[in-house]
């Protein structure tokens, strides 16, 4: 049986609490404004717990993890570290789980939801499951699932079942239209 540490060895705590919080802000600001990663980190909750033998940090209660412009927002974060005490995946979980980011100084803040947002360090692939969200400047995709590809900025979305109703089991994208473009006239 697994005992899990409270807060009984605090500076150990505080020292693997405070890594995991680094290298997943780290690891998310890779595609967020450069002046992010040099923002201090803050992260709240109601309760944190690391497993030494599992390697198994949970922080649960109102999570809100800070940094620059990155902002999430859980009812709980999992952390799974792999067996070099290493992030191996990261599982944000609530109704919804939220977050955002500014990516580009000439773009908007970039916001998601969804019930369960899972990001794999190793693959850099972040999945949202359950009434998945993103929203930026005006366009938007929401869909059952999305997969996010960190290291190729590609997306994948698959229907499901939807709490909107008009787009129930099938994809949705929105397109802002371009302002600044113009047509020429008759006369021109």
């Amino acid at each position: 049986m697994y005992r899990t540490k409270l807060l009984s060895q605090p500076q150990t705590f505080l020292k693997q609490s405070l890594w995991l919080a680094g290298l997943f802000c780290v690891s998310a600001a890779s595609f967020a404004l450069p002046s992010d990663r040099n923002q201090p980190i803050s992260l709240l909750a109601d309760r944190a717990t690391y497993n030494d033998k599992t390697g198994v940090t949970t922080y649960s209660g109102n999570v809100v993890i800070e940094q620059g412009t990155m902002k999430l927002q859980a009812a709980s974060i999992v952390a799974q570290l792999n067996k070099n005490k290493q992030i191996s995946t990261i599982t944000a979980t609530g109704s919804p789980a939220k977050f955002e980011q500014q990516v580009d100084t000439a773009k908007g803040i970039a916001r998601g939801q969804a019930q369960k947002i899972i990001y794999n360090a190793e693959t850099g692939i972040i999945n949202l499951i359950g009434n998945a969200y993103l929203n930026q400047d005006g366009a938007s995709i929401r869909s059952g699932t999305l997969k996010y590809s960190m290291n190729k900025g590609d997306i994948e979305a698959e229907g499901g079942a939807s709490s909107t109703g008009t787009s129930k089991g099938r994809v949705q994208i929105i397109i802002p239209p371009n302002a600044s473009k113009t047509f020429p006239g008759a006369r021109d």
